[in-house]
Formats: C-alpha cells, sequence, structure tokens
C-alpha cells in the first residue's frame, strides 16, 4: 500500500511540475503587434512567425497578429511601451529603424529602445535600391543626370523605403523625386507594375520576385553578408560616397540591418516569459522547415540574438555628434 501511495505521489507531482511549466501559455493568446499594415515584409514575416512559434513555447498558444499602423512604426512602438498590459503576453515587430528615430531625437517617439526586452531576431536583410527595368539607367550613379527626376514611392519618411533613397539622393548626388504617403510596401509595387513609379528601394528578400519577374532592376546596396551572386554583383552605397560624414551616415544606415526584423517584448514583461520567447526563437531559427518555408516565402533566414539586437542598438545611439546632427537634420519620421 505505502509503495502505491509514493508512486501516486510522484506520478502527482511530475504531471504538477509539467502543468507549472506549461502554465504561463496554456490556454493563452500572444500577440504580435505589428507597426506596419497587411500585406508588407514585416506583416507578412510576423504572420510567418505566428503560424511556427506556437510548437516551441510550452503549452502551444494561440498566436494572432494585431496590426497597428503610423508614423513609421511609432504609433505601435508606443503603444506597446507606454499603455498595453505588461503581462508578457504581446509581442512587437516595429520597423528596425525606431532606432534611428531615436538617434534623431524624434519628439512624437516616447520609447527607449535600450529598455526593451529584445527577443531576437530572425531574418537577414540587405537594403537595396531598384528602379524599373524598362528605364535607360543601368549604372546607379546614372542617376544623377536622370531627366526627369525618377519617381520613386515612399511609405512616408522614417520608413526604409523613403530614408534610403533620400539617403542616396542626398549623398550619392542622385536625381530622385520621393513620393509619398502609400500605404504600404504592397501599394508601392502595385505603382511600380503601372508605371506610375519609376523606382523603389526595399528589402532584397521583398524585391527579389520582382527583380527575377524582370520588373525591377537593382542598382544599388547597403553592405551585406548574403552571399547571393546577384546580390554581391551590386555597387554597395558607402563605396560610392564621397566625404567621411557620408561614408559614416550610410554605414550606421546598414547596421541598424543588423536588426532584420526584431521582435520584442514590453520593458516591464515578466523575466520567465521573456527566456521563453528567447529559447522559443532560438530553437525557430534552427529549425529546418522554419527555413524552409521563410524561403519559399521571400525571406532570408537568419538569426541575431537578443543579445546582438542590443548592441546594435546602442553602436547606433553611441554615434559621433556629428553624425548624430546629420541624422536629426536630415532623417523625420511620421506620416
Amino acid at each position: 500500500m505505502r509503495v502505491r501511495w509514493v508512486v501516486g505521489a510522484f506520478l502527482v507531482a511530475v504531471v504538477g511540475s509539467v502543468a507549472a511549466a506549461q502554465a504561463p501559455f496554456a490556454g493563452r493568446t500572444v500577440s504580435i503587434l505589428v507597426g506596419n499594415p497587411p500585406g508588407g515584409g514585416y506583416d507578412r514575416f510576423a504572420r510567418l512567425v505566428a503560424r511556427n512559434l506556437p510548437r516551441y513555447l510550452p503549452g502551444s498558444p494561440a498566436v494572432v497578429v494585431q496590426n497597428m499602423p503610423g508614423a513609421g512604426g511609432i504609433v505601435a512602438a508606443n503603444h506597446l511601451y507606454n499603455v498595453a498590459r505588461t503581462d508578457g503576453y504581446t509581442l512587437g515587430l516595429f520597423n528596425r529603424n525606431l532606432v534611428i528615430a531615436q538617434l534623431a531625437g524624434v519628439q512624437e517617439l516616447r520609447v527607449d529602445m535600450r529598455r526593451w526586452n529584445w527577443i531576437g531576431n530572425l531574418a537577414g536583410e540587405t537594403y537595396v535600391f531598384a528602379i524599373r527595368a524598362d528605364l535607360p539607367y543601368r549604372h546607379v550613379l546614372d542617376l544623377r543626370r536622370a531627366d526627369p527626376p525618377l519617381a520613386v514611392g515612399s511609405t512616408g519618411p522614417g520608413t526604409g523605403s523613403h530614408d534610403y533613397p533620400l539617403a542616396l539622393k542626398v549623398f550619392l548626388r542622385l536625381n530622385l523625386r520621393i513620393i509619398s504617403g502609400y500605404q504600404g510596401t504592397g501599394e508601392v509595387a502595385l505603382a511600380v507594375e503601372r508605371k506610375e513609379l519609376d523606382g523603389r528601394a526595399g528589402a532584397w528578400s521583398s524585391l527579389l520576385p520582382h527583380i527575377q519577374r524582370g520588373v525591377l532592376r537593382p542598382l544599388v546596396r547597403t553592405l551585406s553578408d548574403n552571399p547571393d551572386p546577384q546580390l554581391r554583383a551590386l555597387a554597395v552605397d558607402q563605396d560610392l560616397a564621397t566625404g567621411d560624414v557620408a561614408r559614416a551616415v550610410l554605414r550606421l544606415r546598414s547596421v541598424t540591418l543588423k536588426l532584420g526584423r526584431p521582435f520584442v517584448a514590453a520593458p516591464g514583461a515578466p523575466a520567465e516569459l521573456v527566456r521563453l520567447y528567447r529559447e522559443a526563437f532560438r530553437r525557430l531559427a534552427e529549425d529546418p522547415a522554419f527555413q524552409a518555408e521563410a524561403e519559399r516565402s521571400g525571406f532570408e533566414p537568419a538569426y541575431t540574438s537578443p543579445e546582438e539586437c542590443l548592441r546594435t542598438v546602442q553602436e547606433v545611439l553611441s554615434a559621433p555628434a556629428g553624425v548624430q546632427r546629420v541624422f536629426r537634420e536630415l532623417f523625420q519620421f511620421g506620416e
């Protein structure tokens, strides 16, 4: 009788410990708050992660995506940082350029990027500027004498679709006319297809399908470790710049790309949930099925640890005063 009691007690303890391990997520819903509208790269990647993340979180919670676009991602970031519940059941996926917004002292951003609980990044990014393939320009510096100026689509100041061509216009002296106001990169892509626009900037993973179909011709890129031969054949922006400040600004913009499409939790999120998210992301990054699905969806699988994300943020925010001044004067955020 005593043996049965001991065995029973042991089983109860084991079951209890398993239940306790699953308790943080069992029966719960995790939201991924995205600072971009549906259809773009951030949104598509958030939904890719949402489909795969539950199997690596104990208790297999439901994971849903909530879009909160506005001001280049500032609206959503401010909400998670200052308004949303800090119970840990909401993750954020925001415009990586928000670290530039903090560097530039954008008043609307009520976030200290160093205080996020960084979860990690699962996608590599290289930014590329491309023009319609039917245009005659073959080298990016040919655009210095483009006549009329090339119309380039933008989803608004503070986003890569706006700030990258702006940096090229200023520091490579390209003759570009940046048109803001598109609701998402999907709208920009459609406008290029209709020949309402002459070009666009975006992540290599987002532009590649259009390049492969012969719609776009890529001309220049940021510094990158991506091994794609077609990408590596492109000119690197900072190599074409003249002057220390110009090269420093373009280099710093490429540094932010180390963040990829980064996920964060609010500063007050419970430490145990943060630990579980970080472990889940690390395991997801090693999952061949996830890697294959990411590649099929047009993304470059790559892992950036939360520690490396934070180091990148700190590097950007410690830029020399002269470089910070250029960012404050040149780059704006908002609709």
